[in-house]
């Protein structure tokens, strides 16, 4: 499995042949301006809820890369309508892809599209397949929810939330990665806008005295396993 990171909360996981790209906001993010959305080649979309910061790219690399999106089933339904190929899911379902089993989790969030349509409930995914199972937490309160995704799942890998304010902060993290059993972190929605910045060394830090590994990727570098 290979991760690289586009920013904010934007990653393309790369397994078993197959490109899966979690969130694209990378346009708008001036600490993407390395990265060339236009050249983004992804074999799936996954989004996990309908804020902007999430969404704003997914239309054009969808349509250029003929793609199939997969979000809720009002996501779905609003790329639908722009024309874009979707699978709507819902909170505990799975849907088989040759990048392996896809199932939608709880995430404690809210959701609202660009133009005001209602969003439906924010999620999270894990995916599972021979190469590992990696869980994409989207962006979320911790929920003792977390914990049944260690109980039905062997995590290898999880991505989540630290920036705080509109998330978990560093703190809560650290439990998300108790209550799904995995140790090593992969951090995400930190220091795209000012409130969320946070102190990378001082996070690494308190993930290290808990026993884990947080993982704070450079934009545009890759990480594997």
């Amino acid at each position: 499995m290979k991760l690289t990171f586009y920013g904010h909360a934007s990653f393309l996981l790369e397994t078993q042949g197959q490109r899966v790209l979690f969130d694209p906001f990378i346009s708008p993010n001036p600490l993407a301006a390395s990265i060339d959305v236009d050249a983004i080649e992804t074999d799936l979309i996954l989004v996990s809820h309908g804020h902007q910061d999430h969404v704003v790219d997914v239309e054009s690399i969808a349509k250029r890369n003929g793609c199939k999106v997969i979000a809720n089933f009002e996501v779905a339904s609003w790329f639908g309508e722009k024309g874009l190929e979707t699978m709507p899911m819902n909170h505990g379902g799975t849907w088989h892809t040759p990048a392996g089993a896809v199932k939608m989790v709880n995430a404690v969030h809210s959701s609202v599209l660009p133009d005001g349509t209602y969003g439906g409930n924010p999620g999270g995914f894990v995916i599972t397949n021979d190469e590992g199972c990696v869980y994409y937490a989207g962006d979320t309160a911790l929920t003792m929810d977390m914990k049944l995704i260690g109980m039905q799942h062997k995590v290898d890998v999880a991505i989540l939330p630290i920036g705080d304010v509109f998330t978990m902060g560093i703190d809560d993290a650290i439990l998300a990665a108790d209550f799904v059993g995995c140790d090593t972190v992969i951090g995400m929605h930190f220091n795209t806008f000012p409130p969320i910045e946070v102190d990378a060394e001082a996070a690494k830090a308190k993930f290290a005295e808990a026993g884990k590994t947080l993982i704070l990727m450079d934009i545009g570098s890759s990480w594997e396993r």
